[in-house]
């Protein structure tokens, strides 16, 4: 009975191929299996984290040469005809195998990196340019490049005329570079992001009309959540191109509140206004006590008027700092006799 041919092969053949790959299935479970309950434990006891990226990069592409090794052997032992060559396919599956495990090692390796440097260096992982939020745009710089460099070398192995694919593209590079414009402006424009950091994720940015926070800065184009939750993609050189106010970047926010007092206040009375604001800082949190300022400035139609300037600390809470400032004035001032002024009109009436 296993004599039997079938697509020109007999029983017995087939049998042994199928009983190949089942073979690489079950090598692959037994590799798992003391990766895992094995080789990373050994791992965690000698405490060495590159150790452990190893074993996590590795798992996945060793599985796959496996089977890439066990198909060919499966394949190559049967009579299957005209069929593409098995050798070359071998070549180029095995050297993106190897460049998947590369890029797996690297991007693991870039994240750790980051992490590392952002927990050690604290407040100064953006001078040594090792900021953790970039890390995305990094690893997509890194994996192309990897993988450009795989399917070249793939491509290489297999003995395709890479001088021909190379002049193929050639002859389109004009057509392509006139049609790429825009999107050459863009990676540029990514690039220059990455490297002078005008803005960091999660940072509140203004430009053009465009106030809001940045969610994802890729290659191409920079995601921003807008105050009113609405997600705009940007192109990067339309960015770059502009001038952009990293609200987050500022030490503090500066408030200019401008208050009328009535014009029957003494001039004892518009001191002690004055003195009431400048001692705010001491009752109010997160109000910085230097460069304020509160000074009686001009004598406007109805009220005495007031300019106070005063700074929120950067860990304030602006609404809130605001309103407790707004909150503390009101107060003050009632229980010190001082009236706000608002709009009247005095008319006299001559006999």
């Amino acid at each position: 009975m296993l004599e039997k041919t079938f697509l020109n092969n007999t029983l017995e053949n087939w049998g042994i191929s199928v009983l190949i790959i089942v073979g690489a299935l079950l090598l692959n479970k037994l590799i798992q299996i003391l990766n895992r309950r094995v080789f990373r434990r050994l791992a965690a006891r000698a405490r060495s984290s590159f150790i452990d990226i190893l074993l996590d990069s590795l798992e996945s592409p060793v599985l796959f040469g496996v089977m890439i090794v066990a198909v060919v052997v499966a394949l190559g032992r049967l009579e299957l005809g005209e069929t593409p060559n098995l050798i070359k396919a071998y070549k180029l599956l095995i050297t993106l195998d190897a460049t998947w495990f590369f890029a797996r090692l690297l991007a693991s390796l870039l994240e750790r990196s980051f992490k590392h440097r952002g927990e050690e260096h604290g407040g100064h992982a953006r001078k040594r340019r090792l900021d953790p939020k970039f890390l995305p745009l990094t690893r997509r710089i890194v994996l192309i490049f990897v993988w450009i460099i795989g399917i070249i070398t793939g491509l290489k192995n297999v003995g395709a005329d890479l001088g021909a694919i190379l002049g193929t593209l050639g002859i389109g590079g004009a057509a392509f570079a006139l049609a790429s414009q825009d999107l050459l402006k863009n990676l540029l424009a990514g690039v220059t992001i990455f490297v002078d950091q005008p803005f960091q994720l999660g940072d509140r940015i203004r430009f053009s009309g465009v106030d809001g926070i940045v969610e994802d800065i890729g290659l191409r184009s920079t995601r921003i959540r807008t105050l009113d939750r609405r997600l705009l993609t940007i192109p990067n050189y339309r960015i770059m191109d502009d001038t952009i106010e990293n609200v987050n970047s500022e030490p503090m926010r500066k408030v200019t509140l401008k208050l009328g007092l009535t014009y029957d206040t003494t001039p004892d009375k518009m001191n002690e206004a004055m003195t009431l604001l400048r001692t705010i800082p001491q009752r109010v949190p997160h109000v910085s006590p230097d460069d304020l300022v509160a000074a009686f400035t001009d004598f406007g139609d109805f009220a005495l008027g007031i300019t106070f300037i005063y700074y929120i600390e950067k860990d304030g809470d602006i609404f809130e700092v605001n309103s407790a400032v707004d909150m503390d004035i009101l107060s003050t001032f009632n229980a010190a006799g001082l009236n706000f002024a608002f709009p009247t009109q005095t008319i006299y009436v001559e006999k």
